[in-house]
């Protein structure tokens, strides 16, 4: 804690040190001041529902947005944060293989977890690397609930989550500082700095983000036993730290020349992002259990390049290329009977290339045609998994989005159709249809569309054996899988004005050939053969070996929903949001049903938020809470449900014209809940708190 304060106090100092320079250059006007009236835009521009950019309000396929206020207002530092204290539908489970995230029930391999639209690739084990998302350029996330596979193609099924950064054209430099620490040894700083000039951006990040490793318990049940314990070194959270740096550069000349013509405009964007991530968990330690020989050690770089031309304001072609390497191994820091400290043994690589091109045009007066084509290769190798093999995905796609009166109302019809080459499965077609009727504030949407997921390369090709805390594992593809398939329906109404807004959506979605690993069961016959296919496999190691693992097709999934939506500006500095997620999230295997795993049926968020300016001062309050149910554990004992109340502060100090002074200071997890069941092969967890935790923030922009 000591270390992070002194953090920001040297962040302070550096800065504040250079703000005259700034003084000198300009005095800047304080239009973008604290002091200005604020509201919600309960009304924002939204692009991942239709593939361009109109006003949430008008959208026929509903999206749900989280803002950069709202994050600033509740304290929100991590991707995680914010998903899960603004989404009910979004669970999140760390873990030291990335974190697992879920939709509706539906786990990462449905999710597709856009930035400006170009898919994050890179996963461990199935689980994604949240810490690749830098959360200081984020503008606004956008969550499209349910299958969206006519414009996105595969791993769709369960929905989309868009990242759209930030990137300041009113200034011509901007510097900001943002530190926040916490208990456990969480600290996360950013600094950016942001220049641009006669069409010219240049958007430079740097984010470190660290965390210690914790327990809310050290016992475990020894192997077999309901009531002999001991000791136990494994973290229920594993510590980190990671370092993630952001250029990207923008070219748009035309901005600053003249408006949109008939001549046409155009702007160019190119970026690179690299990230390194190190877990930071205890050590082996002969006396007590659960400590490791390694770390975990992740490594991306993500490039990009694109532009748009605009043929006239209604008309416009974009092309995208991104380059997408992520791999990781395991980092020796206690020597053992093959490996040295500081040996690093990789275990998997992964690298995506993508290409994209979308023409948007208007073909008609109320209407908006959109035609694309992607190209997208995969590749793994996977040294433990014995796999070295790629897949290339071809896509062609089209929509068309209409507007016509009906009687007092206006009615917006979307049709869309995609058609996907995959050359390991052939070809697929998805269709999506909506339709959304206004009248006056009233919306009532209604929303069709299918999906389809591409078995993942490790399904196919694992041949995987590994032995982790002691306990050997095997795990084997299987070419013969189909690509699972799913129907998603919705029907929804919404009432919204400038001050209010309240939407009820019920949805079903349907998913055939679900793919699973299913768990079987070894004779002595089995064994034996496993061991000649696994000569690395020791007779002790094979002597502890119970079942292997096998992907297979189950009979499907079946995912029933009902949301419900409110934000308020009840009166003149105070907004409230509220939102409900009723989920039924069930797969059928072998003919009977059960709960998805990690699903959750009843989850409910909650924030209020205060703000008021004296003068150069402005003060915001927010409370903001997550209350759900038990979480389903089908093979173990479910998880029982809590809630989780949060407190933040924010103070604005606007008392120069090119600077503000922004600290801010809160409580996590208020009334201290913290599951502290003992750890069994039975036991598992949905509330992974060390409970209450102090605050502290610094916010420093200078700005000319």
């Amino acid at each position: 804690m000591k270390h992070s304060i002194n953090t920001i106090c040297l962040s302070a100092v550096l800065l504040i040190s250079g703000s005259t320079a700034f003084a000198q250059i300009h005095q800047m006007t304080r239009t973008d001041s604290a002091r200005a009236e604020r509201s919600h835009d309960l009304n924002p521009v939204v692009v991942t529902g239709t593939g361009h950019h109109q006003r949430l309000k008008a959208t026929a396929t509903p999206v749900r947005t989280l803002t950069q206020r709202e994050f600033q207002e509740q304290g929100i530092a991590t991707f995680e944060d914010a998903v899960t204290r603004m989404l009910p539908q979004v669970s999140m489970a760390p873990s030291s293989m990335g974190s697992f995230l879920r939709m509706n029930g539906l786990g990462n391999k449905y999710l597709l977890i856009l930035i400006n639209g170009q898919k994050l690739s890179g996963d461990i084990s199935g689980n994604v690397d949240l810490a690749r998302i830098n959360m200081s350029r984020v503008k606004r996330i956008e969550v499209l609930d349910g299958a969206a596979s006519s414009l996105y193609g595969s791993d769709a099924i369960g929905g989309v989550i868009n990242i759209i950064t930030d990137q300041p054209t009113n200034q011509l430099i901007g510097v900001t500082s943002d530190t926040r620490v916490s208990g456990e040894g969480k600290l996360t700083e950013s600094v950016n700095l942001d220049i641009y000039t006669h069409g010219f951006g240049s958007y430079t990040s740097y984010t470190h983000d660290r965390a210690d490793s914790y327990q809310t318990n050290d016992l475990v049940y020894k192997k077999g036993s309901t009531t002999e314990m001991q000791q136990t070194l494994a973290p229920l959270f594993t510590g980190y730290r990671s370092h993630l740096l952001s250029q990207r550069f923008t070219f748009s000349p035309d901005r600053v020349r003249r408006p949109v013509s008939s001549r046409g405009t155009y702007s160019l964007n190119a970026g690179i992002d690299y990230n390194d991530k190190i877990t930071d968990r205890p050590n082996t330690n002969p006396d007590i259990a659960g400590g490791t020989d390694y770390e975990m050690h992740y490594r991306a770089l993500r490039w990009y390049a694109g532009g748009i031309y605009k043929f006239s304001p209604k008309n416009s072609l974009q092309v995208d290329f991104t380059s997408d390497h992520f791999r990781y191994g395991k980092d020796y820091d206690v020597a053992t009977k093959s490996q040295a400290v500081g040996d690093y043994v990789q275990s998997k690589r992964q690298h995506t290339m993508e290409g994209q091109a979308k023409a948007i045009l208007g073909l008609a007066k109320d209407g908006t045609t959109i035609f694309g084509a992607d190209w997208r290769r995969d590749h793994l190798e996977a040294t433990s998994g014995n796999i070295d093999q790629a897949a290339n995905i071809f896509a062609l796609y089209g929509q068309h989005e209409h507007k016509l009166r009906l009687g007092s109302g206006f009615a917006t019809a979307t049709l869309g159709l995609r058609y996907d080459y995959h050359e390991n499965f052939g070809s697929h077609v998805t269709p999506k249809a909506a339709l959304m009727y206004s009248l006056g504030h009233f919306n009532l949407r209604a929303n069709y569309s299918a999906g389809f997921r591409a078995p993942g390369l490790d399904e196919l090709h694992y041949h995987y054996f590994a032995v982790n805390r002691g306990k050997p594992q095997i795990i084997f593809g299987n070419r013969d899988l189909d690509p699972e398939k799913s129907h998603y329906v919705s029907v929804g109404a919404e009432y919204r004005t400038a001050r209010f807004a309240v939407g009820v959506t019920g949805f079903i979605n349907r998913v055939r050939d679900m793919v699973v690993r299913q768990n079987i069961d070894i004779d002595p016959a089995a064994l034996a053969r496993l061991q000649t296919e696994f000569p690395e496999m020791t007779a002790d190691q094979a002597a502890l070996l119970e079942r292997y693992s096998l992907y297979e097709n189950s009979d499907r999934g079946d995912i029933k929903g009902l949301q419900v939506n409110l934000s308020a500006n009840l009166f003149n500095g105070f907004n409230l949001t509220a939102n409900y997620a009723l989920m039924h999230a069930r797969s059928c295997s072998d003919g009977k049903w059960r709960n998805l795993e990690r699903s959750i049926k009843n989850v409910g968020t909650l924030a209020a938020n205060y703000y008021h300016s004296w003068g150069f001062y402005t003060l915001n309050v927010n409370v903001n809470g997550r209350l759900q149910s038990k979480t389903y554990y089908p093979d173990y004992e479910d998880a029982p449900g809590h809630g989780i109340w949060n407190l933040s502060t924010h103070h604005t100090f606007d008392v120069l014209s090119w600077a503000l002074i922004e600290p801010s200071i809160g409580v996590d997890n208020l009334f201290d809940r913290v599951d502290r069941r003992i750890d069994s092969s039975l036991r598992r967890y949905a509330l992974y708190s060390p409970g209450r935790m102090f605050v502290v923030g610094l916010k420093l922009k200078f700005k000319h």
